[in-house]
């Protein structure tokens, strides 16, 4: 599945909690060129942000990092901090019942997640 998904920066960086949640576990993969600082979900439609705990955060491009992470909704927003501040958000990914979630970047500035 894929879906194409707009981007948006902004210039903050959250600090706080990893998102507590139920057992589960997925690999998120940095397939977007860039690399990152931090990730952090929230349910989509909500202003709440909250750090996601991978380990190891996926850094560099093509870098993987083992989630733990489940929850009743499907649908949440994922936002990456780049180096310099900045934020870009994927839309509406789906967490549900996924293996691996690979964030993807085209040089468009096109974001969208493939799921395994």
């Amino acid at each position: 599945m894929k879906t194409v998904l707009s981007s948006l920066f902004a210039a903050a960086l959250f600090i706080g909690t990893p998102v507590s949640a139920q057992a589960g576990n997925f690999v998120i993969v940095n397939a977007t060129g860039l690399p990152m600082t931090g990730l952090s979900v929230r349910h989509s439609g909500t202003s709440d942000w909250q750090p996601l705990a991978i380990v190891p955060l996926p850094v560099a491009p093509q870098a993987r990092g083992s989630a733990t992470f489940k929850n009743e909704d499907c649908a949440f927003d994922m936002r990456a901090t780049l180096p310099d501040g900045q934020m870009v958000v994927w839309s509406d990914v789906n967490l549900c019942q996924v293996k691996v979630v690979t964030l993807n970047r085209n040089a468009r500035g096109e974001l969208w997640a493939d799921y395994q």
